[in-house]
């Protein structure tokens, strides 16, 4: 496991741990008393470091390599039952978005999501997490299909922002993301988006319109990354700390500014110290959510939607 800056006393009482281990296989000297202590230090060196993150660490965080990314949680949540679903019909197949049907409790879902790479080859296979025109236009394609068969949708945003390149640009990126949010607006099945990694401009708002928002413990959400936020007011990536602060990205300052509508706790430590249990924390909700949204009427639940992003931000005559 990777580790990052402010992680290192965790990393360095782990170590001590396997040490431990190693030496109780390969003698008879009890280590019992040892192992526990450093067990229970572990514990309270991990309580420490994360119940006091800055929101930069919060943005460090949800970039961790060895966080579970999108297709992780379909395939630990649907398991087999995912049939990954290809193209928009028009250009290509985006394969910085995933979609296709699967199952969670013999409920069909249609999923979609930004997806990243575990490594170099796959990073660049999946164009670092960040879409082309094509991968909104394939989104909103099974969208539309779920709606036709009344499946609920759920998409998994993390991204680092739709892809910035000029052809993109070409292919009509900013209506393709446009497009996305008008009828996501518009969709007569419940909608439930789950931030589970970074939430970046326009990239992750182009799937981010639900009934029902929520966000992992140690994500953000913003219109800007707090480098690029940095380097235009501060021509600098060297204020990126004092950027994150200001741009209130966090979850905690995202639920209090009623933008979304709940904070899903992840392990202590962080997703990638257990990612079974986040899957598990992740499934519960889009059930219960699911639960909820369906028992209202269609047009009581677009009116809602439609409502819950009227009412965001101060408007002035």
């Amino acid at each position: 496991m990777e580790f990052l800056e402010f992680e290192l006393p965790v990393k360095e009482i782990l170590d001590q741990i396997e040490k431990c281990k190693s030496i109780k296989d390969e003698s008879d000297v009890d280590v019992t008393k040892t192992y526990n202590l450093l067990q229970k230090k572990l514990v309270e060196t991990k309580r420490d470091i994360y119940s006091n993150l800055s929101a930069w660490q919060k943005v460090q965080l949800s970039r961790h390599p060895n966080r579970p990314y999108t297709l992780d949680y379909i395939n630990n949540i649907c398991g087999e039952s995912f049939l990954e679903l290809h193209g928009d019909r028009n250009i290509a197949d985006d394969k910085a978005m995933i979609a296709g049907l699967g199952k969670i409790h013999n409920q069909s879902y249609m999923l979609i999501g930004t997806q990243k790479g575990y490594n170099t080859k796959t990073r660049q296979y999946r164009n670092f997490g960040m879409a082309n025109p094509e991968g909104y236009r394939k989104a909103l394609r099974l969208m539309k299909q779920a709606e036709k068969f009344n499946i609920p949708i759920i998409t998994l945003i993390d991204t680092p922002g739709a892809f910035p390149g000029l052809e993109a640009e070409e292919r009509g990126q900013g209506e393709a993301i446009a497009r996305n949010i008008y009828e996501m607006m518009n969709i007569s099945v419940p909608i439930i988006s789950i931030v589970i990694g970074e939430g970046a401009s326009g990239g992750a708002l182009g799937i981010g319109v639900g009934d029902r928002i929520l966000m992992l413990e140690n994500t953000w959400y913003s219109v800007i990354s707090p480098e690029s936020c940095s380097s235009i007011l501060w021509r600098s990536w060297e204020h990126k700390e004092e950027a994150a602060e200001a741009l209130k990205l966090t979850a905690s300052d995202m639920l209090e500014n009623k933008l979304i509508d709940k904070i899903i706790s992840e392990p202590l430590g962080g997703a990638h110290f257990d990612p079974e249990e986040t899957y598990k924390s992740v499934t519960e909700n889009i059930l219960y959510y699911t639960k909820r949204l369906k028992s209202l009427s269609k047009k009581n639940m677009i009116k809602l939607r439609r409502k819950k992003f009227t009412k965001i931000g101060n408007f002035r005559p």
